[in-house]
């Protein structure tokens, strides 16, 4: 099962995402592996990454990785597992942000052609950039363009696709959710 899980800044995402990788640990046993994408560049960011470092829990692995995404993956997927990936919006960036050409392009690349053969569960998690005006400057409508062409090819593969709004899961894609263990 691959799953995208769509929202704006604090809209519940990350806790859903959270609250059903849970759900398929206590209820068939997966293990677990969060795989991060933020890096701290400021004091706000560190204060962000240590809000969602304080409410994983401690049983699943963590792994941060701020760009070789799709080799992660390779290197953790299994048919036992669970792999939630938070959050892609940030590993575009830093992708984009790295100035190295074409290194986003290579990237994305081994993440869709990826995700079509892993094995285990995925849950991806990502912001929707896409619902404002046309931001000013090259490399931030790069993003949202970027943004929105990745969802799109993300949402074509996925089994799931959920877009969150104040805390509310809404199904674009896909089997409802189940009854989800810690959802508020």
């Amino acid at each position: 099962m691959r799953s995208l899980i769509l929202g704006g800044a604090r809209s519940g995402k990350s806790r859903l995402a959270e609250c059903m990788a849970q759900n398929l640990a206590e209820t068939i046993g997966l293990a677990v592996t969060y795989v991060a994408t933020a890096m701290a560049d400021d004091e706000e960011m560190s204060q962000r990454i240590e809000h969602h470092r304080q409410r994983r829990r401690t049983d699943w692995r963590t792994i941060e990785t701020p760009i070789a995404l799709a080799a992660t993956i390779e290197a953790t997927a299994a048919p036992d597992s669970v792999v939630l990936v938070d959050c892609l919006t940030l590993w575009i960036t830093n992708c984009l942000c790295a100035d190295q050409p074409g290194l986003y392009e290579q990237e994305r690349d081994a993440l869709l052609a990826g995700l079509d053969t892993w094995p285990g569960e995925i849950i991806l998690v990502s912001n929707e950039t896409g619902l404002g005006v046309v931001p000013m400057g090259a490399l931030s409508r790069r993003f949202c363009d970027e943004s929105g062409w990745l969802h799109q090819a993300l949402a074509a593969r996925c089994d799931r696709v959920v877009f969150t709004v104040a805390g509310l899961p809404q199904i674009l894609k896909g089997d409802p959710l189940p009854v989800l263990l810690g959802a508020r």
